[in-house]
């Protein structure tokens, strides 16, 4: 077979790129500070029935362009055998040019397995039994290990058991995994039946019942309590805008009231509700020392038909175009004048916002931690090439690149470290391109220093999580 496009030096188009890359980025090890890998995987140490089940299942990303390329929905997420679905991938890759998928694919065969070859149709079956092989023999923990991954941070929903972290905790594994608290159905009072049912999985998860509005209050936060018991130390929020309208506690509580008994909440009522909750949240990071996690800007479950059929997160959301500065800074300001803002990560899903959020950012920086206030990595459809570029001349311009807390995976695939390495690249592109212009001084200690601790320092010192000491230099 062809070798494929992916070499040592691949988009690395300078001397400088190739020397940042190569001595100061490779070799440091992952810390992946948001993902939506299922624990359960990790704690039982899963082998992989084939190439079809790592490399497609639960990959939306995936998804969406196959069907783009009118692939029937029985090979994607239908009763198609997982030989067919591959099949189907792989008759999808070539139509992919210029998409990150095209990118990435190649990446994730090549690092993972080795193997070197252009996907399509005509290599497919070699591919598919030379993955298949060596996945016989292939854990999860191995595809840990061979990436060094430090940390990996899930999300979680407050009315999750932690079970399996636990587990993980006993098999003596180098990468250390938490949970993230991840709250959004409690401010699902827009949709009593989903809140309601909701509600009695938290009553389970906290070992109380969850009648009225302090109930509830009082049941996650105790579910913040036992996150941080099993080592978490962040909390994320995926919302379209920031919540910052005043809210009294009387006021939240006739909406959880209303939504109890089976009214759903309107628009304004929901905003002032959730905003109450997402004031509590941020007190409660900021009294245990958590990083908060804003996710904003997608608009999501634009196909119904669909979202009945496949349900949620199956690759029918989008950017949304909200607007976003002034709830922003209600909210972080809100937390700020009582000296209860905690570490916080803003990501943003319109590029259009770019310039918005790395300015934001600035408002609220206090001295008190090194970019304490971060303007996160590209995110979704913002993590491919272009978009990461747009993100760190937002940042470089604004802010303090220098403090960056860098890349993460996003995703719900164990092939997916190969987008750390992606992003490496491209932010030694950038920074080896600006040294060989005479935009940035030609010395490799220096620059080098400040791509080794984007990469992996500057995250490790800002969530202060627990390494295991193979890490923790």
């Amino acid at each position: 077979m062809a070798r494929s496009f992916i070499h040592d030096d691949f988009l690395l188009h300078t001397a400088a790129a190739r020397d940042l890359y190569h001595g100061f980025a490779q070799a440091e090890p992952i810390f992946d500070y948001h993902c939506h890998l299922p624990q359960k995987l990790i704690a039982d140490n899963h082998r992989f029935a084939d190439l079809a089940e790592i490399w497609l299942g639960g990959d939306h990303y995936k998804w969406r362009a196959m069907r783009t390329n009118g692939t029937a929905e029985r090979c994607i997420t239908g009763e198609a055998s997982p030989r067919e679905k591959f099949d189907a991938w792989c008759a999808t890759v070539p139509h992919t040019l210029r998409n990150p998928l095209y990118h990435w694919s190649h990446l994730e065969l090549k690092r993972i397995f080795g193997i070197d070859a252009p996907i399509n149709p005509t290599n497919a079956d070699a591919i598919w039994r030379e993955a298949n092989a060596q996945l016989a023999t292939m854990r999860v923990h191995d595809i840990l290990a061979a990436n060094k991954v430090a940390v990996i941070c899930t999300t979680d929903d407050p009315a999750d058991s932690l079970a399996d972290h636990e587990r993980i905790k006993q098999l003596g594994l180098k990468t250390r995994v938490y949970p993230t608290f991840r709250p959004d159905k409690a401010l699902a009072v827009n949709q009593p039946a989903v809140f309601n049912v909701w509600l009695e999985r938290l009553g389970c998860a906290a070992g109380m019942p969850v009648k009225t509005f302090d109930d509830l209050l009082a049941a996650l936060k105790k579910r913040h309590d036992d996150f941080h018991a099993a080592g978490g130390r962040l909390s994320d929020h995926g919302l379209e805008t920031a919540l910052g309208e005043p809210c009294t506690h009387a006021e939240a509580q006739a909406v959880f009231a209303a939504a109890r008994a089976g009214r759903a909440a309107t628009p304004a009522e929901w905003a002032k509700y959730g905003s109450y909750l997402m004031l509590e949240f941020g007190r409660w990071d900021a009294k245990r020392g958590w990083t908060k996690q804003l996710h904003l800007g997608a608009l999501r479950n634009n196909n119904t038909r669909l979202l009945k059929q496949l349900g949620p997160d199956t690759g029918f959301d989008s950017i949304g175009d909200f607007p976003q500065a002034r709830a922003l800074s209600c909210y972080l300001d809100a937390l700020d004048a009582t000296g209860e803002l905690p570490r916080t990560v803003l990501y943003n899903l319109n590029p259009a916002d770019n310039y918005v959020f790395a300015t934001m950012i600035g408002n609220f920086q206090d001295g008190s931690v090194a970019g304490k206030v971060q303007f996160g990595s590209g995110w979704w459809f913002l993590d491919q090439k272009g978009a990461m570029e747009w993100q760190l001349n937002a940042l470089s311009n604004l802010g303090l690149l220098s403090r960056f807390v860098g890349m993460l995976t996003d995703s719900r695939s164990f092939l997916s470290y190969t987008r750390h390495e992606y992003f490496r690249r491209v932010l030694c592109n950038l920074l080896g391109a600006e040294m060989e212009r005479g935009e940035l001084p030609d010395d490799r200690a220096l620059v080098g220093g400040m791509v080794k601790a984007i990469c992996f320092a500057n995250a490790r010192d800002y969530f202060r999580l627990e390494l295991d000491p193979v890490f923790a230099r």
